[in-house]
């Protein structure tokens, strides 16, 4: 049976044909019209906004770092200067095989483990391929000219030369100038946010020494430019440049001539030497040896070369002139002396019999003198030349250690003395205080008595002796050392004596030392000025009471520390000088030669002739415990 047939609904299909051209425009005016209102938004009201942001994708601003200051001497000659390093980079997008490029280059330099260690961690750290990856740096002027050479078939490889610290005296000036090195994160985080802004760009940082000191002086200010970069950040070129302002140039009241007197005087042995000006405070030598190479420090020290460093045992890196604290021994004699003189406990004209030691009332120790037959009879004049114990036992134990102690904190001792250096030691000028809080012990007789000789807990560096050798010269006036004209904060006011003829007369017997019966009389042979001096010899271990001290049996840093303490000329003092020789036994044989060396440095001219430099003229704005029993310590001077 057929089906019927069915005709098309044409109007049904018009009907819905018209329903879905509606929609379609609906939506299609809809979208448009979104289209066009996100157009307005963007084009109208977030004009300014995307315009920035669309010329900080184009320009960008950059920080230029500022050229450091130069560090000079008094009389101009450069003693840290910025040299261009030149350094081997590779461009990691111009080259073909990197592997094969690093086997060509090794054999044109020699790269090291840790040369390709920092390079594969710097390339994986580079943001962009056509940024340069340093490599090796330090090259040498052979090695630059076997690469430019080979350059030709060393795609992706470039040399460079960026301005780099650099000190041309190497070892000479290492503890007081310092160095600088890679400033890191732990340097931003320590500063503030304006400081931070004007250590943008910035590589290098002030580590130690006057590098450290006067940073802010020598760093300078950091500069800009606005670069124009593609999509791919590429430099295209320079819209806009503010140059950086260089670091102030440092002139330094160092002495060359003298500081390197005083290093070769030291030659190979281990100590230090400071020399001070009395008359303005001006260090003109400030040595600490063995020193070190500081630039090596400037762009990374290599694991080899710290190690070696580290493990030395003479410890190159210990800055003994500032930090180093060491029994000053018979060095402060003088100073004890006057202190004892102004406190009414002696006086020119009393004497003791020495027997060669010294004993309390009811105590049967002896404390021995170095001259173990004594020296007969005895003023404070003649104890000063020969450096009689048994005199300044009985002297200090009469004036007692709180009066000794504020005497010597007026010297120095004790104190830092101000210098325009970070990290100085305090050193240690005991007090029955100090023992109790420190010790929890009660003070003893015997501890009076060892630390009237510079023995027992007293402890002083260099530059501390040589500061209170300074302030004696300048008949009780302060010296704050300075190596460039500031200074730290110290609260001292000059020392003076209810009869100042005592400074006078001190001097004297000083000068008497360096004469023909005093401890440091090698030191004044033909000398064409007169020298006020004082010798010590400052033990490392305690002697027991029925022990002798055998030189001649001991391990060469068993021995005893020699120290000289000296200013010149006596009567118009221009110089004083604080010489430390590490087991150098002696102070007299040892360290005396060592001032005098530098004492001429500064005093004579090139013909060896007399002649006093004028004063500086300003244009520019292993620490040694005391001995675990030292009761019996005596200081050893022998003539």
């Amino acid at each position: 049976m057929r089906r019927p047939l069915t005709l098309k609904d044409h109007h049904h299909e018009q009907r819905i044909f018209g329903v879905r051209l509606v929609v379609g425009v609906f939506l299609v005016l809809l979208l448009t019209g979104i289209l066009v209102s996100r157009m307005v938004w963007l084009q109208i009201f977030e004009h300014s906004r995307y315009t920035t942001l669309s010329d900080n994708n184009r320009v960008q601003t950059q920080a230029v770092s500022p050229p450091r200051g130069l560090i000079t001497d008094r009389d101009g000659i450069i003693l840290a200067e910025n040299r261009p390093d030149f350094s081997l980079e590779v461009i990691i997008e111009q080259t073909h095989d990197l592997d094969d490029l690093l086997v060509e280059v090794a054999k044109l330099v020699e790269l090291d483990e840790g040369d390709l260690e920092r390079f594969e961690k710097r390339r994986r750290a580079a943001r962009r391929p056509w940024e340069p990856v340093p490599l090796r740096g330090r090259l040498t002027e052979e090695e630059i000219a076997r690469l430019v050479v080979n350059q030709h078939r060393l795609q992706g490889l470039r040399i460079s030369a960026d301005p780099v610290r650099h000190y041309p005296h190497d070892i000479l000036f290492s503890h007081v100038i310092g160095y600088v090195n890679r400033i890191n994160a732990q340097d931003l985080d320590a500063m503030n946010l304006d400081q931070q802004r004007d250590y943008a760009g910035t590589h290098f940082y002030g580590r130690t020494g006057i590098e450290r000191f006067y940073e802010d002086r020598l760093h300078g200010g950091v500069g800009y430019r606005q670069v124009e970069t593609n999509a791919r950040g590429r430099i295209l070129r320079v819209l806009e440049e503010q140059p950086p302002v260089p670091g102030q140039d440092l002139r330094l009241r160092l002495s060359m001539r003298v500081q390197q007197a005083a290093y070769d005087a030291l030659g190979d042995r281990r100590g230090a030497v400071v020399a001070i000006d009395p008359r303005d405070g001006s260090v003109l030598a400030f040595v600490s040896r063995p020193g070190f190479n500081p630039n090596l420090f400037v762009t990374g020290i290599s694991h080899k070369d710290y190690s070696a460093y580290r493990n030395d045992h003479d410890n190159p890196l210990f800055n003994r002139a500032l930090q180093g604290r060491y029994p000053p021994g018979s060095t402060i004699k003088p100073m004890l002396g006057l202190a004892g003189l102004d406190a009414g406990v002696t006086n020119w004209q009393r004497s003791i019999r020495d027997p060669g030691y010294y004993q309390l009332e009811n105590d049967p120790h002896r404390y021995r003198d170095w001259k173990r037959w004594g020296h007969g009879r005895v003023d404070l004049h003649l104890a000063v030349v020969q450096s009689c114990d048994t005199y300044f036992y009985d002297m200090g134990f009469k004036l007692g250690i709180d009066r000794m102690h504020d005497y010597m904190n007026q010297f120095s001792i004790g104190q830092t003395t101000g210098i325009d250096l970070d990290n100085e030691s305090q050193g240690l000028m005991p007090s029955k205080q100090w023992k109790k809080a420190f010790r929890n012990r009660p003070w003893f007789h015997g501890d009076t008595i060892n630390a009237s000789i510079g023995q027992g807990f007293v402890l002083a560096t260099p530059l501390q002796l040589a500061t209170a050798t300074a302030i004696t010269a300048n008949h009780g006036k302060q010296v704050i050392p300075t190596l460039a004209g500031e200074r730290q904060e110290v609260e001292r006011t000059d020392l003076i004596l209810q009869d100042e003829s005592n400074w006078e007369k001190m001097t004297n017997a000083m000068v008497d030392v360096t004469g023909p019966k005093g401890t440091a009389r090698i030191m004044a042979v033909d000398a064409q000025y007169p020298i006020a001096a004082k010798s010590g010899t400052a033990q490392v271990f305690s002697v027991g009471q029925d022990e002798t001290y055998n030189e001649d049996e001991l391990a060469e840093r068993m021995l005893d520390h020699a120290l000289m303490v000296s200013f010149a000329p006596a009567d118009k003092p221009a110089i004083a000088v604080a010489v430390l020789v590490e087991n150098g036994r002696h102070g007299g044989s040892t360290a005396g030669p060592v001032a005098r060396e530098v004492m001429d440095a500064w005093l004579l001219d090139d013909a060896g002739k007399l002649n006093v430099p004028t004063i500086f003229a300003d244009q520019v704005s292993a620490e040694q415990e005391p001995a675990a029993d030292s009761s019996d310590a005596a200081s050893k001077e022998t003539p």
